[in-house]
């Protein structure tokens, strides 16, 4: 067990492990930067799922805007369902104003 998983007292807190990665879209020529953190948890609100990634943009903002996550029993499949939540839709920037 690694140490930083002792500093938690309480499992309310729900302490976590963040891990950081970073993913070139390529849409209509052009290369789209999403940064994803996949959070390892102590006391996973699921037990069976401890690895939940989340990127820092929306992507289908035009239509209903969609959040890439994913969630996994390691770190390797939380983060790559994220990836793939993040090709499920177009990444429309303009649609709310953003350059």
């Amino acid at each position: 067990m690694a140490e930083w998983k002792f500093a938690q007292s309480n499992p309310a807190e729900r302490l976590a492990q963040l891990h950081q990665f970073s993913m070139l879209k390529q849409q209509d020529g052009i290369e789209i930067e999403f940064t994803i953190r996949v959070y390892e948890y102590l006391n996973p609100p699921d037990p069976n799922m401890p690895f939940f990634a989340v990127a820092d943009k929306q992507t289908n903002q035009a239509t209903a805007p969609f959040l890439p996550t994913g969630w996994g029993r390691s770190l390797l499949e939380a983060l790559s369902a994220c990836m793939r939540n993040v090709h499920r839709f177009p990444y429309q920037p303009e649609s709310v104003g953003i350059k």
